[in-house]
């Protein structure tokens, strides 16, 4: 498998590099995309938006709408600091957002929880593919559906 190297943050560190990366693209970091981020970091495995405005409803002690949440989960995926689980419909903290490369999930049928993998010969040979096709700025995702090891 290819690899390539990259910092893997979690906690206060990770909550520091994604103020650091949204900093970086001239975004703000407001109260609210703290506490969203934070709900996000805490889940061990891929919340959906309602998940997380959920969790951000009981730790600020009033009701947020998911759809204030969906904004700000479409902003931190489009800044590096999540990941879409498209066939969850749910979201993933990226331990690493100041390194963009693409995704490969390993997601787990029995128990939801998600793996992230770098491949860069796999997903090389889709971004190859599509570029043959005319499609420019590819940014592979790509989904394994299973078991994994714990409940295999």
């Amino acid at each position: 498998m290819a690899t390539h190297s990259h910092q893997l943050h979690q906690g206060d560190s990770l909550r520091d590099a994604a103020a650091r990366r949204m900093a970086e693209r001239g975004e703000q970091w407001t109260d609210m995309r703290a506490a969203v981020f934070d709900a996000l970091a805490g889940f061990d495995k891929p919340a959906s938006a309602y998940d997380i405005a959920e969790a951000v409803s009981k730790s600020r002690g009033k009701r947020v709408a998911a759809n204030s949440v969906y904004r700000i989960l479409d902003l931190f995926v489009g800044s590096n600091l999540a990941r879409r689980v498209e066939s969850a419909n749910a979201y993933v903290a990226n331990q690493h957002p100041g390194c963009l490369h693409d995704c490969i999930f390993l997601i787990c049928d029995t128990c939801g929880q998600a793996t992230h993998i770098d491949n860069d010969k796999l997903s090389g040979g889709v971004r190859e593919a599509a570029e043959g096709a005319g499609f420019a700025e590819v940014r592979p995702v790509i989904e394994v559906r299973g078991r994994c090891g714990d409940c295999s």
